[in-house]
């Protein structure tokens, strides 16, 4: 028996609305979930880079492709290129870095974020006195096929001074 064209397109249409309905649907965006998760995977990334002991465990918060840049560097781009910085940074006698991010913004569809963070970083000296400087930043993260957030961008410059500071000398009076 021969069915009208018409029949065919609905029972198809049909057909294809049930199976439709069986798949399982996408998870929905938790921001709050997801700020929370975020912020204490950046914590921990923090405290580990501070310690200075693990350069595997503080390398694995990049993407594969990350970048990095610091004030007054090139660019350091691949995991490859980042775990020689890390490893030459701590190295580095009196080298250390401790950082704070907040507020994590989403992309809608909650696969990518970015952050603004404050750093402080002590390094060597023009005369190899420790020098502590300010930083400020932004990191931008994108959510792993395996579900796990890792930075994709690392960016750093000097903080401005605090308000009222301009950096002259003061004067006597």
């Amino acid at each position: 028996m021969h069915q009208p064209r018409s029949v065919r397109v609905l029972a198809g249409l049909l057909l294809s609305l049930s199976i439709g309905a069986c798949a399982p649907k996408p998870a929905t965006f938790d921001a709050n979930a997801e700020s929370a998760a975020l912020l204490r995977r950046d914590v921990e990334w923090a405290n580990l880079a501070t310690a200075g002991k693990d350069v595997e465990k503080i390398v694995s918060y990049w993407t594969d492709d990350a970048v990095v840049m610091e004030p007054g560097q090139a660019a350091v781009e691949g995991k490859t290129a980042i775990r020689a910085f890390v490893t030459s940074s701590l190295q580095t006698p009196g080298f250390r870095i401790h950082w704070v991010s907040e507020r994590p913004t989403f992309s809608p569809d909650g696969k990518m974020a970015y952050m603004r963070g404050t750093d402080e970083m002590t390094v060597p000296g023009p005369k190899g006195e420790p020098v502590t400087m300010h930083l400020q930043g932004y990191s931008v993260w994108r959510k792993d096929a395996d579900g796990q957030w890792r930075c994709a961008v690392d960016i750093a410059t000097e903080a401005a001074p605090a308000a009222g500071n301009t950096g002259a000398p003061e004067s006597a009076s």
